[in-house]
């Protein structure tokens, strides 16, 4: 009878956990323009997304913020006067996440001071890491990186832009060495990078 409890309460407490994966949710169309709350150890900042500017991007950054993916997450790499990058430090769902890329998309919108854009490292590899302008970037537009043109902005800070700039810069590109340690052992890698902030959580704050 102990075990058989054991067994209830087990599969109760896993009905009640949030799923980490649904392939389902890779299909979500996301409204025309949407707003995303970010709060982090710095302070709050909302991002407005418009659909038009790239309608893969803002798809996969509404199933993304939608189903907590961001929540967590470190700015891992924040480069003076140039860009802040985020992610995940979740290895599990970054590998269910992963296998669902985006395809590559034509620059409609700039990379300018406050604008949002996907992280790549080749053709179709957009899926979950994004950066935040901290100034007018424009030459990323028609950069060719990897066989690709351009990154195409899709959102931009609409308030907030202030926390944005206030996150921790101390460590510029040092971090990227790293990276495997982030994934493989966060402790470790905040122990080497003990100043970095982080959001907390990120959500859907209106829809239209």
């Amino acid at each position: 009878m102990k075990h058989l409890f054991c067994l209830i309460l087990f599969a109760v407490l896993a009905g009640c956990s949030p799923k980490l994966f649904n392939a389902k949710w890779v299909r979500e169309q996301s409204p025309e323009r949407f707003v995303a709350r970010f709060e982090t150890s710095k302070g709050n900042f909302d991002l407005q997304i418009m659909r038009q500017a790239s309608p893969a991007a803002a798809d996969r950054f509404y199933q993304l913020v939608k189903h907590h993916y961001y929540d967590n997450a470190l700015f891992y790499r924040v480069v003076p006067d140039f860009v802040v990058q985020f992610g995940t430090t979740d290895s599990v769902k970054l590998n269910h996440w992963s296998h669902f890329t985006i395809p590559d998309e034509a620059v409609r919108q700039g990379n300018t001071r406050g604008s949002l854009s996907f992280a790549r490292s080749g053709k179709e590899t957009r899926g979950t890491e994004l950066f935040i302008n901290l100034k007018d970037n424009l030459f990323l537009d028609s950069i060719d990186y990897a066989g690709v043109k351009g990154f195409p902005a899709f959102g931009r800070v609409i308030a907030g832009m202030e926390v944005v700039e206030a996150l921790y810069d101390g460590y510029d590109d040092n971090t990227m060495g790293q990276l495997s340690t982030m994934y493989s052992n966060r402790a470790q890698f905040l122990n080497s990078f003990p100043k970095l902030d982080s959001i907390r959580k990120a959500y859907l704050v209106r829809r239209r």
